[in-house]
Order: C-alpha cells, then structure tokens, then sequence
C-alpha cells in the first residue's frame, strides 16, 4: 500500500486556526498528565520506598484502561469529538485538584494515588481517541503526517516542562504544587476546546452499538496489510523495556539522586522525542517506512543497553535522549499510517485500538519492570529489556513480512 502525501511546508498546519486550538490543547493535556504521573510518583516512592508499590500503577492503569479505551473509541465515532474531550479534562481537573488537596494537606496515602489513577486512567482513555480522531477533521490528507509528527513532538514538550516544573516546585514548595499546576493547566486544555469552531463533524447513520462496534474495528484492524505486525513490535518491545514511569526507582538506584534527577532524566528523555518526531518529517524521503519502524526500534533496544551500564548522570541523559527519539520515530510513524488509512466513520476505533496495543504494553511493561528490578536489579533489568527487544524486531522481521515491505511516500 502506498500514499503519496508529500508537502514541504512543515508549519502551514499551524495556519490552520483549528487545529493550532487542538494541538494547544493537546500540549496542555500532555504537561497536565506527566505533571500529575511525575509527581504521584515520586509521592508514592516517598511512603512506600518500594519498585514494586509502582509497578502496581502499571497493573491499575492496565486494568481500567483496555474496556475504556475500546468504549472511547466507539464514542469518538458517534458523538461530536469536541464534547468529549471538554468533558474529559474538566473531570481530570477535579481529579488532580483533589489529589493535590490531600497531598497538601498531608493525609494522602497509596490506596488516594491508586483510586486517582485507576479513575484518570478511565478518564483519559475515553477521551484519547477522540483527539486523535479529531486531528484528520481538521487538516488536508496531504498535512496529516505533519500534523502527527507536530502532535507528537508538541506535546513531548509538556513532557519537558513537567520534570522541570515538578523539580523547581517540589524542591521550593513541595510535592503537593505540581499537582495544583496540573489540575489548572487541565482546566486550560478544557476551555481552549470551548473555541474550536469546525470540527467537520459528521453524524454516524449507523445505530451505535458498543460490542458490534468494538468487532468492527478489531476485523478493521486484523484485515489491515501492516498494523498487527506493528501491534506485535510494540507489545513486544515494550513490555520488557517500558523504563519512564519508574524513573524514581531508575534515579535512586542507578545515579544515586532524587528529584533533581529525576526530573533531569525525564527531560532529556522528552527533548529526544521532540527531535525524533521532527526527525520523521526530515526523513520523509525514505520509502520504506516499515523498515524505518524496525530500525529505529532496534536501535531503541541496543541504547537501552548501554543506559542499564551507564553509570554517571551524564551517559544516563545522553542515552535516554537517544532512547526518546528513536521510540519517536517509530510512535510517529504508527499513528501516521493509523490516521491515513482510516476513513472517518471507522478512525475512532481504529485510534483507540491502536492505544490499547500501546496501553496494554505500557501497562505490562510497567509492572514488569518494577517487578524484575526488585529481582535482579534496575540496572540488570533494563540490560536484559534492551537483548530482548532487539531479539524481537528480529523475530517480527522474519514473522511479518508486510512490516518490512510496506512503504508510505511522504
């Protein structure tokens, strides 16, 4: 399958008013989230001391996301995208407000973070499909694959500004203040999509039926010539090297600190997703575009690595910057390829199952690291993540031969 969308111009996307209210939006969305991920955290390693404590966060979000996602999905292709996403954040900014609240307060414990996420995590997943769905109502087709590598790396830059603000605010005034951000900047993400004017929504004639619809998408995507190869690379890979939400863990035991490097860590990481989500539009002459995934994941797994071994904060930043592009660059191609051959009546679903291979890794991944660490060490953990994942482009390079045949001219 090939699509020829190729435009110059990266940046003419942000001429178009509505989608620079989406991508706004989004940004917002994304510092709110790792704001509130950063500091529940660093929190719950405060009062249990313990890797395993977070990687029950995994199992919570795991468990709560996969019927929410899929049911998202289905509402993303049957009521206005715009709605949804201002129902979602405003609920996210009570949430987060309340945790702060606690927090401040001194009277929040494990079982308040694990109830919050277990409830963020339904909360988001619902509306996540949506504004991804939304991004294709909004720009041309020939835009569309700058418009998710400038979603992308745009809201890598909350993810910048989150372990920054966290550190600068934890250390000055507590832990309780990132999490007041968090909720006020969720509230911003809410009312910026108040003003989206057209979001060429086109109501659904078919009955909406949520398990008739969920079976719809999952033959969509099963019929696909190259998601299920991918599907399988992400779960694959991810599940032994999933390393951001246990960076706590990660700082104490590899680099001796705590929130400084924490947040240190995490923003390098980001800053490499942003280049490696730029770095896609940049590589727009490579045809083989699955070729482009596997590489880039294999590289993934060799830098993973050398980030177990490293031993000073400064190779530590340095690979996990190098670590964040390359999963970019992969990530961004993904959703590319999910938007472009979707049509509208069925892209909802097809977004939102595309997260739950995503979810379902990132979650698994979650706790598996945090378990494995407690077994044989962080460092030996992310050693033994990085041999398997290259262990496992190999196999879906052998397995699934569309993966690396399928080109995308961009």
């Amino acid at each position: 399958m090939n699509l020829n969308i190729s435009d110059s111009n990266f940046w003419k996307i942000f001429l178009i008013r509505d989608y620079s209210l989406l991508w706004f939006s989004s940004f917002t969305t994304m510092l709110s989230m790792q704001l509130r991920i950063i500091a529940t955290g660093f929190i719950l390693y405060e009062i249990t001391g313990s890797g395993l404590s977070l990687g029950m966060l995994g199992i919570i979000q795991l468990f709560f996301q996969l019927p929410s996602i899929l049911y998202g999905g289905v509402l993303a292709d049957f009521f206005k995208r715009t709605t949804i996403i201002i129902i979602s954040q405003s609920v996210g900014t009570t949430i987060i407000f309340i945790l702060f609240y606690l927090t401040f307060n001194e009277s929040i414990n494990q079982w308040h973070i694990y109830i919050a996420t277990a409830l963020l995590s339904i909360n988001s997943t619902i509306g996540g499909p949506a504004r991804s769905a939304l991004t294709a109502n909004l720009v041309p087709k020939k835009l569309l694959i700058n418009a998710v590598a400038a979603n992308t790396a745009t809201t890598q830059i909350g993810s910048v500004l989150a372990p920054i603000l966290f550190g600068i605010l934890t250390v000055s005034l507590g832990a309780s203040y990132p999490l007041l951000i968090g909720s006020v900047v969720a509230l911003i993400s809410a009312i910026t999509c108040i003003f989206i004017r057209n979001d060429n929504y086109i109501k659904n004639k078919n009955k909406m039926s949520p398990v008739k619809n969920i079976v719809e998408g999952f033959i969509y995507v099963k019929e696909h010539p190259i998601l299920p190869g991918l599907y399988l690379l992400d779960i694959g890979v991810t599940v032994v090297s999933f390393y951001r939400q246990i960076m706590p863990l990660i700082a104490d035991r590899l680099f001796k600190g705590g929130a400084a490097v924490v947040s240190i860590l995490t923003a390098f990481n980001s800053i490499g997703a942003i280049a490696g989500s730029f770095l896609v539009v940049f590589l727009s002459k490579i045809k083989s575009k699955g070729l482009l995934v596997l590489g880039a994941t294999f590289i993934y797994g060799i830098l993973l690595i050398f980030f177990g071994l490293s031993t000073s904060i400064f190779f530590g930043a340095l690979f996990i910057t190098l670590l964040g592009a390359t999963d970019a660059v992969g990530m961004t191609v993904r959703q590319a390829i999910v938007q472009l051959t979707s049509p509208d009546h069925l892209r909802g679903r097809a977004v939102s199952l595309h997260s739950v291979a995503a979810m379902t890794a990132n979650n698994i991944g979650h706790f598996e690291i945090g378990i494995t660490s407690e077994l044989i060490g962080t460092r030996n953990a992310l050693f033994f993540g990085g041999i398997v994942s290259c262990i496992v482009v190999f196999i879906i390079w052998k397995t699934f031969k569309g993966v690396g045949t399928y080109k995308l001219e961009v």
